[in-house]
């Protein structure tokens, strides 16, 4: 009980990862890329839930007390809702926001597939949106989007950074909404931070 009172520091949200009845190969992969990048600070459920978080959020919220967790991301699969990601935040253990997203099969490349070296476990990414969309001044998907993805990730508060610990980086990008098509994917990518020698203070820095 003592744990779960409110803190003067509070502790870094925990990320719970759970599948429901029907999970496509494709949710999971996606599920396990996220877990990865969540760790330490993540809780990852290999059972299949018989959850509908639109219709019924309590047991999201029995799953969120029973292991103090403010994040859950829940991944289904339906022929309504093809290759289904549900990011959720929750408030006191009660479900606060939600945010169903569907995951582009064409365009998905998990983390295995690229053979170059990965962040190391417990690193605090940056994050980075790129798009009018994440900043507008009316609330909508986007700037939800753009509020859960950087609770998800954030990790621990830190009062100074090492620049050597920051080895790499999390991009959200959407293009500009047109009329008459449908609503801009939200492109995710992970890249990984090189400093090279520059010649001067600050290093030259590339992306992979």
């Amino acid at each position: 009980m003592e744990k779960k009172a409110p803190q003067i520091v509070e502790n870094p949200r925990v990320a719970l990862f759970l599948r429901g009845e029907k999970c496509s190969n494709i949710a999971q992969l996606v599920l396990t890329d996220i877990h990865l990048l969540k760790s330490p600070f993540a809780v990852k459920f290999t059972r299949k839930n018989p959850i509908h978080p639109f219709e019924d959020a309590s047991s999201l919220e029995f799953f969120s007390e029973k292991n103090d967790a403010s994040m859950i991301v829940f991944a289904n699969h339906s022929k309504k809702r093809p290759h289904c990601v549900t990011v959720v935040r929750c408030f006191d253990y009660k479900v606060l926001d939600m945010l169903e997203l569907y995951v582009d099969p064409d365009t998905l490349r998990t983390l295995s597939q690229f053979k170059t070296s990965k962040p190391a476990v417990g690193l605090k990414p940056m994050i980075a949106f790129s798009g009018t969309l994440f900043d507008s001044p009316t609330p909508n998907v986007y700037t939800l989007a753009k509020s859960l993805f950087s609770d998800l990730f954030r990790g621990q508060d830190a009062a100074e950074v090492d620049v050597e610990g920051l080895q790499y980086i999390i991009h959200f990008a959407a293009e500009e909404e047109q009329d008459g098509n449908p609503k801009p994917q939200i492109h995710m990518r992970v890249y990984k931070i090189i400093t090279q020698r520059s010649g001067q203070k600050l290093p030259r820095i590339e992306v992979e």
